[in-house]
This record gives structure tokens, sequence and C-alpha cells, in this order.
């Protein structure tokens, strides 16, 4: 139950977040799903960090790290931009998309660690 509640979080949360960055940023680039990855992929390490020190319950661990940001971030939708782009022929910026939110996600995840030995 608390996984499927915090799906419905994050997922809400997705939902509102990437639809709002699409309309600031425009269709060029799929910058709603890029930017949430990345921020998944920052509260992820987090989360994480923080739940290995022991500082939160496996419960708390299990409500944030799947149900929260397993809804947030949107690795189908990632893979499905990412073909798109390569689809219309935009070979450049399909290569951005792909390689740029895998690496840029998995700094966050880093950083999210080592921003959770901070406190």
């Amino acid at each position: 139950l608390m996984v499927a509640v915090g799906g419905a979080i994050g997922a809400g949360g997705r939902y509102l977040l990437g639809g709002w960055l699409q309309a600031q940023l425009g269709p060029g680039f799929p910058w709603g799903t890029f930017v949430i990855n990345v921020l998944g992929s920052l509260a992820i390490g987090l989360v994480l960090g923080i739940s290995g020190r022991g500082g939160l319950s496996p419960g708390a661990s299990l409500f944030l790290a799947t149900g929260v940001l397993g809804g947030f971030t949107t690795f189908s939708a990632f893979s499905y931009e990412t073909l798109q782009l390569l689809s219309r022929g935009a070979v450049g910026v399909s290569l951005l998309n792909g390689f740029g939110q895998i690496f840029a996600g998995a700094a966050a995840a880093y950083v999210g660690f080592l921003g959770s030995r901070l406190g």
C-alpha cells in the first residue's frame, strides 16, 4: 500500500512538472523527461544514502525510493522520446538526449549520495 500511494504521488508530480517544463521550454527537446530523470536520480541517491546510514526506516525508504521516485522517474518515456527523435532524423539531438540523461542521471545520483553524507 505504501508503494502504491508513493507511486501515485510520484506519477502526479511527474505529470505536473513534466507538463510545466515542456510548456516553458518548448517541444524541441524532451526537457520534462530529462529534468525529471535527473532530479529523480539525485533524490534516489539522497534517499538510499540516508537509508544506508540508518537515517530512514525500511518502510520510509520503500515508500520514497520504490513508490514516490519509481512513479516520478520516467525511463520508459525517455526511451520512447529518444526513439522518436531518432526516427525523425534528429540523430544528434537523440544522442544528446540518450547519453545526456544517462550521464546526468548517474552524476546526480552520485551527488545525491554524497550529499546524504553531509548531515
